[in-house]
């Protein structure tokens, strides 16, 4: 008899404490799904305006960062890399960027540099292709290689269908991809800091 109340008894303590643990677990797991249905810092910002610090970009050096979810490339260009645009105008498919991707060409940029004639050496644009949205790679050096002519100047190659851009985000002719890179909006709050996606007229 008291055999029988011992093993009642540890049963009762085994199945209380295995409710116990199972609550435990219950609300922890509760409280990580709802922590994940919150939105994220990252999300909430996904659309606004993102101020970069662009002194640490030197010359010939390219710097990626996240608005909206896509890259954009800021580009510091030396000077050869600006003489060489000239040079791509009757190889490019669209010399003075009149067609549009999926914004709107800012004023500002629709010059040969597709930049702000203050600051013409940094290229501020949307690192995606504008045939099937990958993103292209960047291939600076000058001269035949892989998948690019011989008489290269330096720009970007993407890797899905092989469309060629310069150094300023111009799709070269015969290529799949039907239009420029994008140029975002953006402006300068000094000379070492730019913000993406807002300018004089606003947030894009």
């Amino acid at each position: 008899m008291s055999n029988e109340k011992q093993v009642d008894s540890g049963r009762r303590g085994l199945l209380v404490a295995t409710c116990a643990a199972g609550g435990v677990v219950g609300v922890s797991t509760a409280g990580v799904l709802v922590s994940t249905l919150q939105p994220s810092e990252r999300a909430k910002a996904a659309g606004a305006p993102v101020e970069v610090d662009i002194s640490d970009v030197k010359p010939g050096e390219l710097k990626v960062v996240e608005w909206r979810g896509k890259p954009v490339w800021i580009l510091r260009r030396t000077p050869e890399m600006l003489a060489s645009l000239k040079k791509n105008d009757p190889l490019v498919a669209d010399p003075n960027s009149d067609k549009t991707f999926q914004l709107d060409m800012p004023e500002y940029a629709k010059n040969e540099f597709r930049a702000r004639e203050q600051h013409k050496e940094v290229l501020v644009t949307v690192g995606i292709c504008s045939h099937l949205g990958c993103s292209p790679s960047s291939r600076f050096a000058e001269g035949p290689q892989p998948n690019l002519p011989d008489d290269w100047r330096g720009g970007f190659l993407c890797p899905c269908h092989g469309s060629t851009f310069d150094l300023a985000g111009r799709v070269f002719k015969n290529k799949p991809a039907p239009t420029n890179l994008d140029v975002p909006p953006y402006m300068y709050l000094s000379d070492s800091r730019i913000v993406i996606g807002k300018d004089e007229k606003g947030e894009a």
